[in-house]
């Protein structure tokens, strides 16, 4: 009997993957590759993006020569496929979900694929996109998956291979750093919880399985700091290779200082001297962004007008006017190549942001508040009147049971899988708001990890009350 149910368990398990491998590359076979403004960045091994893409694509290029943004679109597909399988099959056993439960958490894993494609505005199917999400989200994926396995069986391997896992997603896309501090913010979260289960006289078998696998708290921060040093490091290496130039990613100040010029009132480039070189650029940057309505005045009297005005007015002020302008004068000193302009124009940026912000820090913090209302609200719905309050509905009931069931149960693995879900979402949110808007696209990694939560959260819950019941009618 265990043998047939085995057998059963490996069909269910194999049939699932086949439907997620005939549903990514039938969307690929549908709708070929995807080939945006971006994409030519990563294709070029522009300076401003991470190396893992790039080096992605390179590889099936020195592979497959022509055809190979089709091969390596497949490839995507196919990774994402085995990385939704991983991920709800582990939940399938540690849950013991039942085979609708398991269906149920495959169709939340398609769902944002489908947003993304039909309800965003680009239209994006992002795997068949020549774009680094498509490679962040299956690195997302295992990711989840080291990570819950870290959380609930406490093996070394794992930690080691969901940091690995967030360093790859660290050099696909800056943002994804945060998934580095999560890694760390729960390392210290379980020793924490350890220790106080020690301290009350826990059941002594859950002592001896923590035994030994407990890192010192300092440890932790450790491999993080020097995580970070590796993808510096790194970073880089790989420019020096591919430019000459041993630097990091540049543009990064010059996002963020876009903002803050959103942010600013003409009498603010005082904080200049006259005369300087950062004076003038604040005043061309500021009267540029003036006549095109990219300030904040412009934003119109609601809460949702001023959250739509500076989302659709980042592009224009960062392209047409900061990166325009810095470019310009730059390049118009002769003898320098792009390389050396986009490291100097960063320079500058750098320098304008650490005069400008404290001076703007009220508006600019109102406007980084206004990013981040739409970030939490594309990371679980999309952006309507109606549905953003039911978005915030969404998070306040995920903490209220995420409490109730840890004080009723003590240990509830369903809350730590919300738990990691709320902590990555924030993370992400505020992490792209500092520099850019949060679209779709770039809020799509905490969509299914949330609801399935959610699920999971509400499936425990029910089956504790039941459990309660029981319980007292023995009594």
């Amino acid at each position: 009997m265990e043998t047939v149910g085995l057998k059963k368990k490996q069909i269910r398990s194999g049939c699932i993957l086949g439907g997620l491998l005939l549903f990514f590359l039938g969307m690929l076979a549908a709708y070929g590759v995807g080939v945006y403004n971006d994409s030519e960045q990563y294709i070029t091994m522009h300076v401003h993006r991470e190396p893992l893409y790039p080096l992605f694509l390179a590889f099936f290029r020195f592979i497959c020569k022509e055809g190979y943004l089709t091969v390596a679109a497949a490839v995507q597909n196919v990774l994402t496929a085995v990385g939704i399988w991983i991920f709800v099959e582990y939940i399938t056993v540690h849950f013991k979900l039942r085979l609708w439960e398991e269906l149920f958490i495959v169709v939340l894993q398609i769902v944002p694929h489908l947003m993304t494609r039909f309800v965003s505005a680009l239209h994006i199917f992002l795997e068949n996109s020549v774009m680094s999400e498509a490679l962040c989200i299956p690195l997302f994926q295992f990711f989840l998956y080291f990570t819950l396995r870290m959380l609930f069986e406490h093996r070394k391997i794992d930690k080691f291979l969901s940091l690995m896992f967030a360093f790859l997603l660290s050099m696909t896309r800056g943002q994804m750093m945060t998934t580095i501090l999560i890694w760390m913010v729960v390392q210290l979260l379980q020793g924490i919880l350890q220790v106080v289960r020690r301290s009350r006289g826990m059941v002594e078998a859950d002592q001896k399985r923590a035994q030994g696998t407990v890192w010192k708290f300092p440890l932790p921060v450790i491999m993080v700091i020097f995580t970070f040093g590796l993808r510096s490091l790194t970073v880089h290496v790989y420019n020096y290779a591919v430019t000459g130039y041993f630097m990091g990613n540049t543009y990064g100040q010059v996002n963020t200082l876009t903002n803050v010029i959103y942010a600013c009132d003409r009498e603010d480039g005082q904080v200049f001297r006259e005369g300087s070189l950062e004076r003038a650029f604040f005043e061309r940057f500021y009267d540029e962004a003036d006549a095109l309505e990219a300030n904040y005045k412009y934003g119109g009297e609601t809460f949702t007008q001023k959250a739509e005005h500076l989302e659709a007015y980042h592009d224009v002020l960062k392209f047409q006017v900061l990166e325009a302008d810095l470019s310009a004068y730059y390049f118009g000193l002769g003898q320098i190549d792009y390389y050396q302009q986009s490291s100097m124009s960063d320079e500058m940026a750098g320098s304008m942001l650490k005069r400008l912000l404290p001076r703007c820090f009220g508006q600019w913090l109102y406007d980084y508040i206004l990013l981040c209302t739409y970030g939490f609200i594309r990371s679980v719905a999309v952006v309507h009147p109606v549905i953003n309050w039911l978005a915030l509905l969404c998070y306040g009931g995920a903490v209220i049971l995420s409490v109730w069931q840890i004080r009723r149960l003590r240990r509830s693995d369903a809350a730590w899988v919300m738990g990691i879900a709320l902590l990555f979402i924030a993370a992400n949110v505020c992490a792209t708001s500092i520099t850019i808007m949060c679209l779709s696209r770039y809020m799509i990694y905490g969509f299914s990890l949330f609801y399935i939560a959610g699920f999971l959260l509400f499936r425990e819950w029910v089956q504790s009350m039941k459990q309660g019941v029981s319980t007292e009618y023995k009594r």
